[in-house]
């Protein structure tokens, strides 16, 4: 464009030129040639030319966006569930090509899964952290087992957290991680470098290093899908062990319906109120209801029949005259945690302040982000939006950091840890017991939720001692195990195994109701020392087990 006000200059130029008269024929030749040269670009050349510049401006963005379109393609590659061959190369590269990208290029990055905050999201040091993935574990480890988090200063202060006390409590025990989630893993090997082992890698580390006690506590809220897949992945190693034992989740025994309360859930509910209340400034959940706070826990919610453990809480909450205390899930499972339907119980029993805190171990995305997060389909957003409250604050802390949690979890691997024997036990544990003959109460411990005796029986079977021999009679949940065998999955197996059929048992339970459900006479070598017992079930397999019996005569 800048050309045409050149020719129409010098055109004017060489007007005023010619009517002066000044210069000589050589000058006016040399304008005129150069008028010539000018006048003959047509706007076809001037468009051609623009074009070029706008193309040249163009390549460098678009350079930039398949320079963030690469980092995205990596990070969702490493957005999976399963650790492959390639995930720790696949870490490292995606990283390093982030490291690479310039501040701008780093805003552009966006895929299915991939986003900005994916490595540029500051969430504490992770150099503090400790995986705990050391080797020379020694014969006796208790392996904490966690979903996990990518927020470095929550796996810090709560699972950390947990796993410290727990060292503390069993300094003579080596003391190790496993996450759940290899989504968390894989984020925090990328962005972070710490490598943090899964169940699998935990365990195999475990054989490897020849551990023969071996306990395992979950960090999980309940007896949920986690906790089951955990179970299921230990199926695999049980017989490299001596001894198993799988701890307590942190509530406890799920219980068949909204009013089962128990002993953990008190504590639970009493520990996360207490420093809830105490955070927020009150002496008291008394005090924080007269000014009208209301408090709302939100957990994660799930699909599985353990669901029934939040409902139980919004029980024990009541039960402890917590009037102003709400239980709510991200999931909306169960119905009435919904947010929209906590939003409403909340408004209806006329609270016009709100404090909202993860019923979490770990105050992680969830916290941050779906409870806390500036986004509209937050729960403080939600809250805020409802135009039903005066005030909205968030305390992003999960329950690992709380010290009455740390114990209650140490006391569950207590509790595991004496279905173990170290070699330090008792002659009574190596021995049949010298019991008279006849019929005793006795308690009949598992390692494992998905095997138990029904709830009915209190934990407890009927002993029989005849002539020295010991069988216990128990009575189980469901009739999904079709057989027992006194020894190994992989004898059961066997052509010629005597395996234990079932007795078909009629329970009644506290409300009433009854219910027909498998029973089994097991022969019991000992007491209070773990034995072997496989199952099969429905499904054909045979699985390996580690029980024991313990009686007081």
């Amino acid at each position: 464009m800048k050309k045409k006000v050149v020719v129409l200059m010098l055109s004017a130029s060489l007007c005023i030129l010619s009517v002066t008269g000044c210069g000589n024929s050589q000058g006016v030749g040399d304008a005129g040639t150069a008028v010539s040269e000018e006048v003959s670009e047509s706007p076809a050349a001037d468009a051609a030319e623009e074009a070029a510049a706008t193309e040249e401006a163009k390549e460098p963005e678009e350079d930039d966006q398949a320079k963030a379109d690469k980092v995205a393609g990596l990070i969702d590659a490493i957005y999976v569930q399963e650790r492959t061959d390639e995930t720790d190369s696949l870490c490292a590269e995606a990283k390093k090509a982030w490291d690479e990208l310039t501040d701008a290029q780093k805003e552009m990055v966006e895929g299915e899964n991939a986003d900005p905050d994916y490595f540029g999201k500051d969430t504490g040091d992770a150099s503090k952290d400790d995986p705990l993935n050391a080797d020379n574990i020694g014969d006796n480890e208790i392996l904490v087992a966690s979903f996990g988090t990518s927020f470095n200063e929550s796996r810090t202060e709560d699972i950390s957290g947990v796993e410290k006390a727990i060292q503390a409590a069993f300094p003579d025990w080596g003391v190790r991680r496993a996450f759940t989630a290899q989504i968390i893993i894989n984020h925090v090997q990328a962005r972070d470098g710490e490598k943090i082992d899964n169940m699998d890698q935990a365990l195999e580390r475990a054989v490897n290093n020849k551990v023969k006690n071996l306990i395992i506590q979950p960090t999980h809220l309940m007896h949920g899908a986690e906790y089951d897949e955990l179970n299921e992945a230990l199926d695999k190693y049980r017989s490299n062990f001596e001894s198993v034992s799988v701890a307590e989740p942190l509530l406890g025994e799920v219980g068949k319906d909204a009013t089962v309360v128990n002993d953990d859930k008190k504590a639970v509910a009493e520990a996360v109120v207490k420093e809830a209340t105490e955070k927020a400034g009150f002496k008291s959940i008394e005090e924080a209801d007269s000014d009208g706070t209301a408090f709302v826990l939100m957990g994660h919610g799930t699909a599985h029949v353990a669901k029934v453990s939040y409902s139980q809480m919004a029980t024990q909450m009541k039960d402890l005259g917590y009037k102003n205390v709400f239980i709510g899930t991200v999931e909306g499972e169960p119905e009435e945690t919904a947010c929209e339907s906590v939003i409403e119980a909340v408004k209806a029993a006329g609270y016009k302040k709100v404090i909202l805190r993860p019923l979490m171990v770990v105050a992680g995305d969830h916290a941050n982000n779906d409870m806390a997060g500036d986004e509209e389909d937050s729960w403080k957003s939600m809250f805020t939006a409802s135009g039903a409250f005066d005030k909205v604050d968030c305390q992003i802390e999960g329950l690992g950091r709380i010290k009455t949690i740390q114990d209650l979890y140490v006391s569950h691997t207590k509790a595991a840890a004496e279905n173990v024997d170290t070699g330090a036990a008792s002659a009574k544990n190596t021995e049949k017991s010298s019991l008279a003959d006849g019929k005793y109460e006795a308690q009949f411990k598992t390692d494992s939720s998905m095997f138990h005796i029904n709830e009915a029986k209190d934990g407890k079977g009927e002993l029989t001692v005849k002539n020295g021999e010991m069988t216990i009679h128990i009575t189980l949940t469901s009739k999904n195990i079709e057989k027992l065998f006194p020894g190994s999955a992989a004898d059961a197996a066997k052509d010629g195994a005597e395996l234990l059929k079932p007795t078909t048992d009629k329970v009644e339970y506290s409300d009433g109701t009854t219910e027909e459900v498998y029973g089994f006479d097991v022969p019991v070598p000992y007491l209070d020392k773990e034995f072997d017992l496989a199952l099969i079930g429905k499904k054909g397999v045979w699985y390996d087990h580690k029980v024991s019996v313990s009686c007081e005569g």
